[in-house]
């Protein structure tokens, strides 16, 4: 996969993009990066790319010009359409189904929103989808970049390591993930409970099961209606219901 990020700050990203999980991606071949300063594509002396916004108001707004012009120099075949993809808070909501979605494409190109947005044009003429990672304001598009991006490349083939890794993680089947554990056994008064303990497969994976079942029942009860839940984790949900009902008589 590739990635465009078009951005008015390109230094914000390296020392992210340098470690970990993306760092290791580059290494593998899985993913390529390309900065580019939306300030490059901006005409004249200054190379502006804001203005005030017509009819008045507080703040900037980032001008179309240069944005069409740099999407347009990094997508040169208009019959090979690439996901021109506007970080702003008006956009869907990322989750990790949007992510898998994402993680298909071969190429992506991430526009950073700044100051009070970009030009409606860019929105209506440019751009093909937009993309919030919350219900809250960012200074910039920057830090959602990077968490489209982490979230998306930890699909890749091979680059968690294990097989199947990322399927494990919350969200990846509607479900949080339930509780971790390592050495020591016993800290303080804590011991880990006794079935991860009992090298018997079959129950360690029952209980991590009803463990995230619990968790998400007891976090957020409405990943519930959208999971793909056996028979087993039916009746289990029922117990926990008892169990409920039972604390508030």
């Amino acid at each position: 996969m590739h990635i465009d990020i078009l951005t008015l700050f390109p230094e914000m990203f390296p020392s992210y993009f340098n470690a970990s999980i993306l760092k290791r991606a580059q290494e593998m071949g899985q993913l390529s990066v390309g900065l580019h300063n939306i300030r490059d594509y901006a005409a004249g002396k200054h190379r502006v790319t804001d203005e005030p916004p017509f009819g008045g108001g507080g703040g900037m707004v980032l001008k179309p010009e240069p944005i069409f012009a740099a999407v347009q120099s990094l997508v040169s075949s208009p019959q090979s359409p690439i996901p021109v993809i506007l970080l702003s808070p008006q956009g869907r909501p990322f989750s990790q189904a949007i992510a898998q979605e994402l993680s298909q494409e071969e190429r992506l190109l991430l526009l950073c929103g700044r100051y009070e947005g970009v030009d409606e044009r860019v929105r209506q003429h440019l751009v093909t989808d937009e993309i919030s990672i919350g219900d809250y304001v960012l200074t910039g598009g920057e830090l959602a970049a990077l968490v489209m991006a982490d979230a998306i490349v930890r699909l890749l083939p091979g680059v968690l390591g294990a097989e199947g890794a990322a399927a494990n993680d919350s969200h990846a089947a509607s479900l949080l993930e339930g509780p971790h554990y390592t050495k020591p056994a016993v800290f303080g008064d804590w011991a880990v409970p006794a079935v991860l303990r009992s090298g018997h497969a079959a129950n360690i994976a029952r209980w991590r099961r009803e463990q995230a079942l619990r968790r998400t029942w007891q976090r957020r009860p409405e990943l519930l209606l959208t999971a793909e839940l056996t028979e087993a984790d039916k009746a289990y949900l029922a117990i926990l219901a008892e169990e409920e009902t039972a604390v508030l008589d």
